[in-house]
């Protein structure tokens, strides 16, 4: 059996994130450019949302590969929740790309077999660096939860709800899971200066890639809205772009620290109380965000108040 570096009491008695299933529609009345008035920031979204189909099979295949070499029935657990909640995740990404490239943007399949081509070549890296890439990515998104959760208002006012609640929903889930990757990690082979070296060039590796595909993709939605050479629509990205560095910037710095765990970061309570609300609601209700509401609250008002009463 590997030896957990945080502690086996403490980690055992983590709960396991709970993999939720949400059947997630996108149909064809959809408009691409789902915020009013920013197209840039619905490109941005879009771009990150390319890569999922992509970046999460690879993920899932690490964790997979990685727990099945070790003795550990706890991290074993946490692996295939975390699996399945990635599996989840790029099955409806998977769906609303197929819509954004049927209705407007069939470029994109382009910039999609690069990456399929990208992640066909980093499967055939050591177990080790794929596995730091996907604990390394996964920092990234606590920093991505923090801006789009704690922004919500300012971002996605009047969006449709239907996307907003999607996209939320991941970063609830990610934030759930936000230490499994990372335990894998240092469990498998995170002792020494040689462990966290290839860790901390994980946090880039795989955070940068994903960026670079994602920028690869709005550019080409913009260009094709005729917004790529229009100055306004420049800086209005630009806005959005320095927003993202400086709320995503910080997690990243701090995850390649020598001794950093995500268990340091804190959850959003927007996230808190999302989970605890779906926890207390039927299973079969899932409401969607009402994005015209002046402070945006979780979608399950009435269970989250039972569940605190």
């Amino acid at each position: 059996m590997v030896e957990v570096q945080h502690g086996p009491a403490l980690l055992a008695a983590e709960p396991t994130p709970i993999p939720r299933r949400i059947a997630f529609e996108f149909p064809d009345d959809i408009d691409p450019q789902w915020i009013p008035g920013e197209p840039e920031l619905a490109a941005m979204m879009n771009g990150g949302s390319l890569t999922m189909p992509y970046l999460e099979p690879f993920l899932i295949r690490t964790v997979r590969e990685t727990i099945q070499q070790h003795d550990n029935e706890h991290l074993s657990a946490q692996g295939r929740a975390f699996n399945t909640q990635e599996q989840h995740h790029y099955q409806a990404h998977r769906r609303f790309n197929e819509m954004l490239k049927a209705k407007r943007y069939p470029q994109l399949e382009a910039i999609e077999r690069d990456m399929q081509a990208a992640y066909a070549r980093l499967a055939q890296r050591p177990l080790r660096t794929r596995m730091a890439y996907t604990a390394g990515f996964e920092s990234m998104t606590l920093g991505v939860t923090k801006w789009l959760i704690e922004q919500r208002v300012s971002l996605f006012k009047g969006a449709d709800t239907r996307v907003v609640s999607f996209l939320l929903w991941h970063m609830v889930e990610e934030t759930e899971h936000k230490c499994v990757a990372y335990d894998i990690y240092q469990a498998a082979y995170g002792g020494g200066v040689g462990g966290y070296l290839a860790r901390a060039y994980g946090v880039f590796h795989g955070s940068l890639q994903v960026m670079w595909f994602s920028m690869r993709a709005y550019k080409a939605m913009l260009q094709h809205e005729g917004l790529w050479g229009q100055l306004r629509s420049r800086l209005r990205l630009a806005r959005h772009i320095t927003a993202f560095i400086r709320h995503v910037g910080p997690y990243l710095l701090r995850a390649a620290l020598p001794g950093h765990s995500p268990r340091r970061e804190k959850d959003p309570q927007w996230v808190l109380d999302w989970i605890a609300g779906h926890g207390a609601a039927p299973l079969d209700q899932i409401p969607l965000l009402d994005t015209h509401a002046p402070q945006m609250p979780v979608p399950y008002a009435q269970s989250l108040a039972k569940a605190i009463g």
